[in-house]
């Protein structure tokens, strides 16, 4: 730890990681835009998810900074993005919405009642994983279909990722270069639509949740684990190996709160996010007293795009939706290897796989699709099967949260 620095220099490695952080923010906004369409929404429907995903993290966390002094970055989780877009074609709208209300009244409980450790039990991340590696794939599939129908515009995008993965990560995502090239591409052949004529102010509608079975029993538990145990386990144990001291029980409490209100314009966990705090709370981000400052600055970026989602939602119309399949596709590589990768760390390894491959299948039993069974049957066939694996688990060492 350093002693504050003086003057405007101190706020440069600030600025730094709060412009690497905007770029993930509109990274991230490809993943709404490129699924609307599949998922029926509306313009208002878009809308408001935009400004939920963005305004509810950026809210909660200039609230959490000022309370704590903390580099406490709130944000919209990414693994539950993606895994909602997913069920686009298994559940409506209103009942993912209901779905994820109630995973992050589940998250509120759990941190009022300090529970999350027998969840990392009863329901091990890496059979969790292996539904969310089963619900990704068809997104990275996806990139290769818009591929072979329009060669010279993704192409280019490819390339341009793969250049960016090479020489710019990870101080920049390389799916950023991947946009610019591809944008590029389109307009040199044609693929932009006219763009909006004027910049409007958000008009989020509100949508009434629908509680239904599949979705609770699909749907729930995912996201629960993945708000609950991939993101803020992992975040709070980063911030304790940096010297801060991250009020554990109030940020679960906030996150479980946030994603059951922000639910309500659209499907979403709110909860840190392990990379965005190894960037705000890490050394990259400054001196140890002043790290605060970047997740304040990042709350206030975050903010911003929720203000101008009423323009964000109009892209839809301009980008060609080629491009923007295949740059969720591109997006979603990370979260395909980092799910692989636990579904292979084991202990547990016949109970994830089979949650994989039932996760990629179209099995459908009883009204119920297949990210549910790829649930019951992967915690089935680990606890029957393997169960020294299974009780490896329940050791507080095999099953830290630093490996989710």
């Amino acid at each position: 730890m350093t002693s504050e620095p003086d003057g405007w220099r101190a706020w440069l490695p600030s600025v730094s990681v709060t412009l690497a952080l905007a770029i993930i923010f509109v990274v991230v906004l490809s993943i709404p835009l490129a699924v609307a369409a599949d998922l029926g929404l509306t313009t208002g429907q878009l809308t408001g998810w935009i400004v939920a995903l963005y305004g509810s993290s950026g809210v909660l966390t200039l609230v959490l900074v000022w309370r704590y002094r903390q580099p406490l970055l709130v944000t919209g989780n990414v693994f539950v993005l993606i895994f909602v877009a997913s069920l686009g074609g298994q559940l409506s709208w209103s009942e993912l919405i209901g779905a994820s209300m109630l995973a992050g009244a589940a998250v509120l409980v759990l941190g009022l009642l300090r529970l999350t450790d027998r969840v990392a039990v009863w329901l091990p991340s890496p059979i969790v994983f292996g539904v969310l590696a089963g619900a990704v794939l068809d997104f990275f599939v996806g990139l290769f279909d818009a591929l072979g129908g329009h060669l010279t515009m993704v192409g280019a995008a490819l390339v341009a990722y793969l250049v960016g993965r090479r020489l710019l990560e990870p101080r920049v995502p390389a799916v950023l270069p991947a946009l610019v090239v591809g944008l590029l591409a389109a307009w040199l052949t044609g693929g932009l639509e006219q763009p909006p004529a004027r910049l409007t102010l958000p008009v989020p509608e509100l949508i009434v949740p629908t509680l239904s079975v599949a979705a609770v029993l699909t749907a729930t538990p995912v996201i629960t684990v993945l708000i609950a145990l991939q993101a803020n386990a992992p975040s709070v144990v980063f911030l304790r190996n940096q010297g801060f001291d991250p009020p554990e029980r109030p940020i679960s409490i906030i996150s479980g709160a946030g994603t059951v209100l922000a639910s309500t314009f659209g499907p979403m966990g709110v909860s840190l996010s392990l990379p965005a705090t190894a960037l705000t709370a890490g050394a990259d981000a400054g001196a140890w007293s002043t790290r605060h400052r970047a997740a304040a600055l990042s709350g206030a970026v975050a903010m911003v795009v929720a203000v101008l989602a009423g323009y964000a939602a109009e892209l839809e119309a301009f980008i060609a939706r080629p491009l923007l399949v295949a740059l969720i596709g591109m997006a979603v590589v990370g979260v395909f290897i980092s799910a692989l990768q636990q579904v292979v760390a084991g202990p547990l390894l016949l109970g994830p796989v089979f949650a994989f491959g039932i996760a990629i299948s179209d099995l459908s039993l009883f009204g119920l699709g297949p990210f549910f069974w790829a649930l019951v049957l992967g915690l089935t066939i680990s606890r029957l099967v393997e169960r020294d694996a299974w009780r490896a688990l329940q050791d507080p060492a095999r099953r830290s949260p630093t490996s989710a």
